[in-house]
C-alpha cells in the first residue's frame, strides 16, 4: 500500500500536529498557498515532497510547480492549486481535469468527492485558521489501483 499525504495551503504555518497526521506516508503532496520554502523543508523531514503554487506564492519559486500529473501506484493524479478555476467546486475540478484523483486547494472547504468513479479532494486548509474552518489535511491510499481518502483534523 502506498500513503500519500495531502496539504493545502500553508500560508506559512505548518503545525505540528501534521508530523503525526502524516507520520509512515511515502511521500507528501502540497496543493499551493505554501508561502515559504521553511514549510517545503519541514515537511520533507516527513517524507518526499512535490509542490504546486497557489495565488499567494511566487510563480518562478523553483521549487513549486504549476500543475503536477503524477503516476503513482498505476493511479494517474492531477494536483492545482484551484485559483486558476476562481472558487472551485468538486464538480468543476472533474469537469476540467481527467486523472483518477484530483488534489486541489484555495478555497480552505475540505471534501471527498466521488464523480464518475473518480476521486476529487481537498484536504482544506492546514495553516492559520480562516472562515471558522477546522484547519486539516488528508491522506490518500492506494493499493493494487484502488484509491481511499480520509480527511484528518488539525489541532
Amino acid at each position: 500500500m502506498i500513503r500519500i499525504g495531502l496539504i493545502a495551503d500553508t500560508h506559512g504555518l505548518l503545525r505540528a500536529d501534521v508530523h503525526p497526521a502524516f507520520a509512515g506516508v511515502d511521500r507528501i503532496l502540497h496543493a499551493g498557498d505554501v508561502c515559504g520554502d521553511e514549510i517545503l523543508d519541514e515537511l520533507a523531514l516527513i517524507a518526499p515532497v512535490e509542490a504546486v503554487y497557489g495565488n499567494c506564492d511566487l510563480p518562478g519559486d523553483r521549487r513549486l510547480h504549476e500543475a503536477l500529473d503524477l503516476i503513482i501506484g498505476g493511479v494517474t493524479i492531477h494536483v492545482q492549486h484551484g485559483h486558476e478555476l476562481g472558487r472551485p467546486k468538486p464538480a468543476q475540478v472533474a469537469a476540467r481535469y481527467a486523472a483518477q484523483v484530483c488534489v486541489f486547494g484555495h478555497t480552505h472547504r475540505q471534501s471527498i468527492d466521488w464523480i464518475d468513479g473518480r476521486l476529487i479532494i481537498n484536504p482544506g486548509a492546514a495553516g492559520p485558521r480562516r472562515f471558522d474552518l477546522q484547519p486539516s489535511v488528508g491522506v490518500l491510499r492506494i493499493e493494487e489501483g484502488r484509491v481511499e481518502a480520509e480527511l484528518l483534523a488539525l489541532g
